[in-house]
């Protein structure tokens, strides 16, 4: 029942690299678990494509040095913790840029405009007619011809609005009015040109309202919004 020296030495072998795999994987654990905090709240399905892309490759370089012991952890810590660095430089930027916002997330696509089908913008992001209905589907809405906006976010989900006789009702069932898809002017003090051509508005019409509203600058402003009434929806920084 005496143990050899060889047995004894294979057996405490054996517990230290258990020690050593439990070690690496709980400091590997907390250190993926802080990455995916700084992406915030959110699902797999609802991830950017570089938070999605940081995603998998952090999963991919956490396994490498769980498994084997002969690379040391740092060599796995290093390259996680760089992505992590590039990601929050990435936020920074896009908090910064619209323009490398635009770039690195892509931008919302309307696909249905006003109850009609913009096939060229389907064919644009690679959207087919079965993606639509499902899509469609999914949200409760069997028929197209309810359907007012349908725009293809940049997370790959498809936000709906129906007109507003086919809309839920209130408890007091109370007419709702159509105001159409409000959209962004203004997005953290920084005005979009774009939309504000694309509504046929102007600088002088813009600068009018911001004055009705006691509003001094648009780089006061965090958000704002118009909808086709020209109704407007702000808020300050």
């Amino acid at each position: 029942g005496i143990k050899t020296g060889a047995t004894a030495n294979t057996e405490r072998g054996g517990v230290i690299c258990m020690l050593t795999a439990l070690i690496r994987t709980i400091i590997l654990y907390f250190l993926i678990m802080a990455g995916l905090r700084l992406m915030g709240k959110r699902q797999i399905g609802e991830l950017e494509p570089s938070e999605l892309v940081l995603a998998l490759l952090i999963s991919d370089l956490a396994a490498v040095p769980m498994q084997d012991f002969g690379i040391p952890l740092i060599n796995g810590v290093l390259p996680i913790l760089t992505l992590l660095s590039l990601s929050m430089m990435i936020s920074v930027l896009n908090l910064k840029s619209i323009r490398f916002r635009d770039l690195i997330c892509g931008s919302p696509t309307v696909i249905i405009q006003e109850g009609h089908v913009l096939q060229d913008e389907m064919r644009r992001t690679r959207f087919t007619v079965d993606e639509l209905i499902e899509e469609l589907r999914q949200q409760g809405v069997v028929d197209l011809a309810t359907v007012q906006y349908a725009i293809l976010e940049t997370n790959g989900k498809l936000s709906v609005l129906l007109y507003p006789e086919y809309q839920p009702k209130s408890a007091q069932n109370h007419k709702v009015d159509d105001t159409g898809l409000p959209t962004v002017l203004i997005s953290d003090g920084r005005l979009l040109e774009r939309n504000l051509h694309r509504l046929h508005l102007d600088h002088t019409w813009l600068q009018r309202r911001l004055e009705e509203n006691n509003i001094p600058s648009i780089q006061s402003l965090f958000l704002l919004t118009v909808d086709k009434q020209h109704q407007l929806y702000f808020l300050k920084k």
